[in-house]
């Protein structure tokens, strides 16, 4: 495909958000369309699917449930916008993406490696990011960073409400993906502050997706 696709992976309160914003905005200086997007959301339908998951109604059903309601909206989501916008030949940066599902449904939900890996290429069909940076960050920092970030009156989702322990097993998980695939990932250290962290993650994208150079 004609565009590139970036995904930001990390633990809870670790910035993907914010850095999403910044890097679109130095490839769009940089003469590039950028299309910003989430999972699970991103398209209406994965964003309803998203509202199901986060509230904790399927967690009784247990993490294959959870994986296929995943897969469910991520189907939606590349079809809709992620394909359509890497065949217009726009960059595409997405805030979260398999890398979640592999860690929260199969490194913490116990659910086996080959059914995921199978589930997901039949999800993705050939849409495998370019490159995936994971934002890495003591998960008691992350943790409350979310609590600082929530508003009053508005509950604890899904994964922010589980223990300590959970997230960082989560966080060794995703660095363990990191070392497994260093072609496609890149670790960068979450607890810089924003500016330098956009910094180091547009060095990043500069040398390794090299079409990136401002004209």
């Amino acid at each position: 495909m004609a565009g590139r696709f970036i995904t930001l992976e990390g633990g809870e309160g670790a910035g993907k958000s914010t850095l999403a914003r910044a890097l679109a905005y130095r490839l769009e200086g940089a003469g590039h369309r950028v299309v910003v997007t989430r999972e699970p959301g991103g398209s209406p339908k994965a964003e309803a699917i998203r509202t199901a998951i986060l509230s904790g109604r399927f967690k009784e059903q247990g993490a294959f449930a959870e994986a296929l309601m995943f897969s469910a909206a991520r189907i939606d989501h590349i079809d809709s916008l992620i394909r359509p916008a890497l065949q217009r030949g726009d960059w595409v940066i997405c805030d979260r993406f398999i890398d979640s599902t592999r860690v929260y449904q199969g490194v913490l939900g116990a659910v086996a490696a080959a059914t995921l890996q199978e589930l997901e290429q039949v999800t993705i069909d050939g849409v495998m990011p370019d490159l995936t940076l994971i934002l890495d960050l003591d998960p008691s920092i992350g943790l409350a960073r979310a609590a600082k970030r929530r508003a009053p009156d508005e509950a604890v989702d899904r994964f922010e409400g589980e223990t300590l322990g959970f997230h960082q097993r989560l966080r060794e998980a995703y660095l363990a993906i990191a070392v497994a695939e260093p072609a496609r990932c890149a670790v960068l250290d979450a607890g810089l502050p924003p500016e330098r962290l956009a910094e180091a993650a547009w060095s990043v994208v500069s040398e390794r997706l090299t079409h990136t150079q401002e004209r």
